[in-house]
């Protein structure tokens, strides 16, 4: 992944410095999320963008007929300048990265709880709570996932940190110790 940093960092520097200039952080971030979502729930636009068959004019014009509406100006002019330098393909690493140094910059930790059902707010709250204690920051960035063959409770992961406590976990650590 290092490769690919050295190319998506400096994008993503110079998107959060233009969105800092402009006083639109938490807007950007907003809309960094929110088309990150859309191009990785339509993977025949994430084709479309990384196509090398595909003109940059022709990127252009998808680019401004799908997000004109959607984005403010300074992402879309963004957009328009990954399109005009061939880098629209890996827009989703760039946003990616956009985000990770918004939150080191913000000093924001991602947490990532994957759960065998839906949680609630109030199973959220108490989570979060718990993790910000565990990694010893202010601010937390939740991002849940459902795994039904966790069967119960949770994983959360915190940068290289992971709390296990799903009933699958703790299923196969007892056949462990019975097989002994």
């Amino acid at each position: 992944m290092p490769l690919l940093n050295s190319v998506t960092t400096p994008y993503a520097e110079a998107l959060l410095q233009v969105v800092n200039e402009n006083s639109q952080t938490e807007e950007m971030v907003s809309e960094v999320k929110q088309l990150l979502e859309l191009v990785n729930d339509s993977p025949e636009l994430e084709k479309a963008l990384s196509s090398p068959i595909l003109e940059t004019d022709a990127k252009k014009k998808i680019i401004i007929e799908i997000f004109s509406n959607k984005v403010n100006s300074s992402l879309l002019n963004f957009l328009k300048l990954l399109a005009d330098r061939q880098r629209i393909g890996i827009l989703t690493s760039i946003l990616d990265r956009f985000l990770e140094i918004y939150r080191e910059n913000s000093n924001i930790a991602l947490a990532t709880v994957t759960s065998a059902v839906e949680l609630t707010d109030e199973q959220k709250g108490l989570i979060t709570k718990k993790i910000i204690n565990i990694a010893g920051t202010e601010k937390l960035e939740l991002v849940t996932k459902i795994d039904p063959s966790l069967i119960g409770g949770f994983v959360a992961s915190v940068g290289s940190k992971v709390i296990d406590a799903s009933l699958a976990s703790q299923i196969r650590k007892l056949g462990l110790t019975l097989s002994k």
